[in-house]
């Protein structure tokens, strides 16, 4: 109960203060708008570059965390997509849609502040690992599997390429790249330069959750309720069971292992929808699936962090 008062709920309760806001009228859609274009388009961004050029890249990474994450993350992927399309009748382009949602947890936006309150910033090296990895491999597993269907099959190599070419105008794959890149030329920047991109990036996280909130108060959960659940079952708790076995039977340590499971099991992040939308499919069903397991994320987080001990 303690992990729940005092680690998990602050971060729900900022998401709550943005939902107040919007639903109060206080901050409009154009307000909200900003808000997240502020903190996923610069202040995020930034946090990631100095996260990354601070790594000690050799130290933290590991195999084992990637291998445990993503086996989970893409096991449900194929469960959300083979389930939309032979339990629930769906089309290829929705199944893939619905792939998407339980492919991509909010490993940033939820899983990151809720790992700090939980067990301190020096613990947030793997999760950065997954950060790295998340965006570039969960579009580009979602853009080449889309535009597959659509083509269906033709034109694979070229999908491929217009998938890899969008990723390097995500301002996320961007400040990655960018601190990977001073971390392994062994560039030191001037400290002024640092200072400022540290102010900057303090605001990434509080901003973006406040934001996130905001932007849920648009979504109603409405129909497909079946498909909504299946989609929040598989988000909270396939991808979380699969990745905790995957890190056991691999022997990951226990930093790792933690900050694995723990953002496995976090909800589908508002990228889920923007896919969906993106490509006018399953946008209901993203929606609200992203709503409502944020809600549930509150108890569901507050069990996986039992569990970990």
């Amino acid at each position: 109960m303690q992990a729940l008062v005092q680690v998990i709920l602050p971060v729900f309760l900022v998401v709550g203060a943005g939902y107040l806001a919007a639903w109060r009228g206080w901050m409009t859609p154009g307000g909200v708008d900003g808000l997240m274009k502020f903190a996923q388009g610069i202040a995020i961004p930034m946090l990631l570059f100095l996260a990354m050029m601070r790594l000690d890249l050799a130290h933290v990474f590991d195999w084992r965390l990637l291998v445990s994450f993503y086996g989970g993350a893409i096991s449900g992927f194929v469960a959300g997509l083979l389930g939309a399309r032979f339990l629930f009748g769906r089309e290829w382009e929705d199944a893939v849609a619905v792939g998407f949602i339980c492919l991509f947890s909010n490993s940033m936006l939820l899983g990151v502040p809720i790992t700090e309150r939980a067990y301190g910033a020096a613990a947030l090296a793997p999760n950065y690992i997954i950060v790295a990895f998340h965006a570039p491999l969960c579009y580009l597993i979602g853009i080449t599997a889309m535009e597959g269907v659509k083509a269906r099959g033709a034109g694979l190599g070229r999908t491929a390429m217009k998938a890899l070419n969008g990723l390097w105008h995500n301002p996320l794959v961007i400040g990655i790249a960018l601190g990977a890149a001073v971390n392994l030329s062994g560039l030191t920047l001037p400290v002024v330069v640092v200072d400022a991109v540290e102010l900057i990036s303090r605001a990434g996280l509080p901003a973006a959750l406040f934001g996130l909130g905001g932007v849920l108060f648009r979504y109603r959960p409405e129909g497909d309720l079946r498909l909504i659940a299946y989609v929040v079952v598989i988000s909270l708790a396939l991808h979380p069971t699969i990745t905790w076995g995957l890190g056991r039977f691999l022997a990951l340590d226990h930093g790792p292992f933690r900050s694995a499971v723990l953002t496995a099991g976090m909800a589908p992040g508002v990228n889920a929808y923007l896919f969906a939308d993106m490509y006018g499919r399953a946008k209901r069903i993203a929606a609200s699936s992203v709503l409502i397991a944020t809600a549930l994320c509150i108890l569901t987080a507050w069990g996986w962090m039992t569990l970990l001990g």
